[in-house]
């Protein structure tokens, strides 16, 4: 067959949100729309704010002769600019334009960051549960993950990445808010891994790369911060998307950041900029990095996402579910009533309910629910949830 086998390999493991897209499909077709409770895919809900649109209607309405032309692979200097300032004034460091790359989402920035850093066989560190996808793009690059385990209520161990840590280990990605299960690294938390990294470095004798997949960084509920990798370590590099700050998924725009400490700090440029060229990114979309200057400050309302957290986790604790709260991104991660996570998952199903297995995330025994959907959604599938509870005993 024509298919790599690697991809095989790959497409076998990230197969559970493409199952449940389908399998959600086929049950809506059954029964309609609002009879299926599907909370699977981390689609975001709320539109752009109202600025992006202002701008992107002035700048069609008055269009530039090569506007639409090839820019820097980089990305625009006004843009990068834009960047390097809010970065300066967020973390104090030196930033300079020359630090950023403009990407084509947190995706295509993590691609581009392994295809600089990573060498045949370097291995990738991630706590889990995880985002499914950074195994792919580990292997694109000819890298290997290996996943740490976290603690009971998914925070990191750093016993547990003492152990892990060793000499072909090249990149730690930390998630913040994380994905799957929606916790917060404090800034202590990533200050102490900072240290334990800074102390392999010696013992190894070269560099490792702390990266941020920070796409969530600004979706945070009750008031909290998220830890900051850039503060931590100064080997360290922050991926950034407005995928979903900016409600603009579609849109593919981001930036890569590096701190301005980082060994090699010139060649490490270069070499993300050649890396989002030969990659076929060649630069982000030129619209998205046009209005990006004028958008300091705007965000969708992370609140309506609390309250729909709220809503959900109330829900599910009042039934008897066991639930870590979420404190940012739009996921919750229940511990499943039955050891075989995939089991509750199909037992869900005859509920009409649409969730994911946790051990698709490397956190077995747990489903995550996107709460990317309607307070109506949510007290739609109320009743689904308490025949779940009752079936399994969870409620006296």
């Amino acid at each position: 067959m024509p298919v790599a086998n690697q991809l095989r390999e790959s497409m076998t493991r990230s197969s559970w949100i493409r199952e449940m897209f389908e399998e959600g499909a086929r049950l809506k077709a059954i029964h309609g729309e609002e009879k299926v409770h599907d909370f699977s895919l981390g689609n975001p809900i709320l539109e752009p704010p109202e600025i992006v649109h202002q701008q992107l209607l002035e700048m069609i309405s008055q269009p530039q002769p090569g506007m639409h032309r090839y820019m820097p692979n980089a990305g625009f200097d006004q843009t990068r600019n834009f960047v390097a300032d809010e970065l300066k004034k967020e973390t104090g460091l030196e930033f300079e334009a020359g630090d950023t790359v403009m990407c084509s989402g947190a995706g295509g920035g993590l691609n581009v960051v392994m295809k600089a850093l990573l060498d045949a066989g370097d291995e990738v560190l991630t706590p889990s549960p995880f985002f499914v996808e950074y195994g792919a793009y580990a292997t694109n690059h000819g890298g290997v993950l290996k996943t740490v385990s976290t603690t009971e209520t998914f925070q990191l161990d750093l016993e547990a990445f003492d152990v892990a840590l060793n000499p072909k280990t090249k990149i730690v990605i930390i998630n913040t808010p994380n994905n799957p299960t929606g916790v917060i690294y404090s800034q202590e938390s990533l200050d102490q891994l900072g240290g334990l990294i800074r102390k392999k470095e010696q013992e190894f004798g070269h560099p490792i790369i702390l990266v941020a997949d920070d796409i969530y960084r600004r979706l945070v509920f009750d008031g909290m911060k998220s830890g900051d990798v850039l503060l931590s370590h100064p080997h360290s590099i922050r991926v950034h998307s407005h995928s979903k700050d900016l409600g603009l998924p579609g849109e593919r725009i981001g930036f890569i950041a590096i701190h301005p400490g980082i060994p090699e700090r010139e060649t490490v440029r270069q070499a993300l900029v050649l890396s989002n060229r030969i990659l076929g990114f060649v630069n982000a979309p030129a619209l998205m990095q046009r209005i990006l200057p004028f958008m300091e400050g705007a965000s969708v309302d992370v609140s309506v996402y609390q309250n729909l957290r709220d809503r959900f986790y109330e829900m599910l604790t009042g039934l008897g579910f066991d639930v870590v709260l979420p404190r940012g991104a739009f996921y919750l991660f229940p511990k499943s009533p039955e050891p075989d996570d995939v089991a509750f998952v199909r037992r869900a199903q005859q509920e009409q309910i649409l969730v994911v297995p946790g051990s698709g995330f490397g956190g077995p025994g747990h489903f995550r629910i996107s709460i990317c959907c309607t307070e109506e959604a949510i007290e739609r599938s109320r009743s689904g949830f308490e025949r779940l509870a009752q079936y399994y005993g969870l409620q006296d």
